[in-house]
């Protein structure tokens, strides 16, 4: 029920489809496809309770769905399509306490978007290419494309022009509001004449916008022709190192890490941001012999921000894009011969005391839809228990 899909191509139906859905049912898919690919949705079936969607629906929406425009919203009929502008669409699925029925399935593909513009945002810079081919149909010139900081140059190619756009230079401007960052620039284009032109500039608008773990990317082009827009998705690069001790000087670069029975382990969670202005906390770390499986047979030692494991510590963090914390190894080891941890971290704006970051231990955890739009997931391993054989295999 509900969940992030990463597939280019794929079906979704309701629980128990064809058989009957459950009662109080709400489930929230996301369908993320690649940077510049949109999504498209057909309902093949759908039989809901009403055919007025008051009591069990569906709804579409075009990109996060507690953000974004509804595209529609459903409950009975067959052969629906719908499209999205980025290449992330969610769906809800609602049911009451109430009558049931068969539900619905649809399939899902993704499908090339415009490529005379593309916008890919990193986690330290704006990519963004625009197709000569494209700037000499509307009789523009390579050799005449700048920022609005023209110490920036693109690189030209055969077929494109190129930007890498920093986060914190080249004139990129940073915006915030109660939920999210904003990062813009412009991509100007003059046109040809010393004296005189009859052709007006063109000017493409590209801005990478962060929404809690998730950025936004939105081109548009403005001032000659009709707009184009552009809107992809994307999530934050993290990872989580070992350290050999508390003073975090030496990764640990072995793989699997063996260990010894209630030794320490020291983790640093990394975020990979050139916006000086983020921070990262660590929101729940569960502990499963199966990388792919932390739900059959897990252990949580942080849940929700809320420690599970006595032995489970935090350290001061020199920077706001790193986050440290030890726990022992413990028992559970023994039963297995590898274990590895999946940790969710929060990504928030530095001082934003309303944020996930701030907020510390929550009693009632958050709806799986919602986590899966704030936080970052990362799984680290394997750890094995050291044995005879296999303590040289660490020395030095």
């Amino acid at each position: 029920c509900g969940g992030l899909i990463s597939n280019s191509s794929g079906m979704l139906q309701s629980p128990y489809y064809p058989g009957s859905y459950p009662n109080n049912a709400d489930c929230v898919w996301e369908i993320q496809v690649e940077n510049n690919f949109r999504v498209t949705l057909t309902f093949r079936d759908i039989e809901l309770q009403s055919s007025r969607c008051w009591y069990d629906y569906i709804e579409i929406y075009d990109g996060p769905s507690h953000t974004s425009p509804l595209l529609g919203r459903i409950c009975a009929g067959s052969f629906l399509t719908y499209t999205s502008s980025s290449n992330l669409m969610s769906v809800r699925f609602h049911s009451d306490s109430r009558y049931t029925s068969r539900g619905f399935q649809a399939h899902y593909s993704s499908i090339p978007a415009d490529h005379n513009i593309a916008l890919t945002c990193l986690p330290d810079y704006m990519h963004a290419v625009v197709s000569r081919d494209y700037l000499q149909s509307q009789g523009y010139s390579a050799e005449r494309v700048t920022l609005n900081d023209t110490r920036c140059e693109p690189t030209l190619t055969p077929h494109e022009v190129v930007f890498n756009i920093p986060y914190n230079g080249c004139g990129t401007t940073r915006e915030e509001s109660n939920d999210t960052i904003n990062y813009s620039n412009m991509i100007k284009v003059t046109s040809s004449g010393y004296i005189i032109k009859r052709k007006k500039d063109l000017h493409i608008h590209i801005s990478c916008k962060m929404l809690q773990n998730r950025w936004m990317q939105i081109m548009y082009v403005a001032e000659d022709i009709a707009d184009v827009n552009e809107n992809q998705f994307g999530r934050y690069a993290v990872n989580i190192t070992f350290y050999d001790s508390s003073s975090f000087l030496r990764p640990v670069r072995d793989s699997p890490y063996y260990i010894d029975l209630n030794q320490n382990l020291y983790l640093q969670a990394y975020l990979h941001s050139s916006d000086p202005n983020l921070m990262i906390s660590v929101d729940t770390c569960v502990a499963s012999p199966d990388p792919h499986d932390f739900n059959t047979l897990s252990y949580d030692i942080i849940k929700n921000g809320c420690v599970r494991d006595s032995s489970y510590d935090t350290y001061y963090s020199p920077y706001s894009h790193l986050a440290r914390f030890k726990f022992n190894a413990f028992e559970f080891i023994n039963r297995h011969t590898s274990v590895y941890l999946q940790c969710e971290l929060a990504v928030c704006r530095l001082g934003d005391y309303s944020s996930r970051c701030y907020q510390g231990c929550l009693r009632r955890s958050k709806r799986d839809a919602s986590s899966a739009q704030e936080k970052v997931d990362v799984v680290v391993g394997p750890l094995q228990l050291r044995e005879r054989d296999a303590q040289s295999r660490n020395t030095g």
